[in-house]
């Protein structure tokens, strides 16, 4: 579409790059934008800025977090023998909401896709096995999206873990074949942590 200003079309462009913005809901938002206080339009931007400038992966579970270890790693009160294992930090926040998990977490920061030239050396698997290694881990909850790449994913590394001294488990099937776990809503999801099974058994009836 054709504006009468550079500076609007080059902030409806800007926001029409966020996932879910189409170029009308981009152009309404530039225009509200436009109609505030120069101090908070100041404010809004400033903090994007900092959110890039100060939000890290955490060194343990590669969450995001102010600081080099995040808060749930550093949460005494939670039980540092069950590792959760998610695909992104948006998974995180789901399991959070739903206030049924008291671990720690790992994110992997994907899935394993090879049509999307994503293979394991591209995740943090790595430093999940470094942890699964560690004294005191007693089981992995793999809470990972029931595509085919997350299983693909789950799979490798049940592999890679079978022979560890830990349970590896993973989510009871609440969660829809296909469904990626952030939209699962947080009845559905406390449910299947809760009555988590082996995962070694869950794949042996597929």
């Amino acid at each position: 579409m054709e504006l009468p200003s550079k500076h609007l079309q080059a902030a409806v462009e800007a926001l029409g790059s966020l996932p879910g913005i189409g170029q009308r809901t981009a152009l309404r938002l530039a225009l509200h934008l436009l109609r505030q206080p120069e101090g908070d339009i100041e404010k809004f931007s400033n903090s994007f800025s900092d959110l890039k400038k100060h939000v890290h992966h955490c060194a343990s579970c590669n969450n995001i977090s102010d600081d080099e270890i995040c808060s749930i790693c550093t949460d005494q009160k939670r039980d540092q023998s069950l590792i959760c294992v998610v695909e992104d930090v948006s998974d995180v926040i789901a399991i959070e909401s739903t206030r049924q998990y008291k671990g720690l977490y790992h994110v992997l920061g994907g899935v394993i896709s090879p049509m999307d030239g994503i293979g394991p050396q591209d995740l943090s698997i790595s430093l999940l096995l470094e942890r699964a290694e560690k004294d005191g881990v007693k089981e992995l909850l793999f809470a990972l999206s029931t595509t085919m790449e997350g299983d693909t994913t789950a799979f490798y590394l049940f592999k890679k873990l079978k022979d560890a001294a830990i349970n590896i488990s993973t989510l009871a099937r609440g969660i829809g074949v296909g469904d990626e776990l952030q939209y699962a809503d947080e009845l559905t999801l406390g449910r299947s942590i809760l009555n988590r099974t082996s995962y070694e058994g869950s794949i042996s009836k597929s």
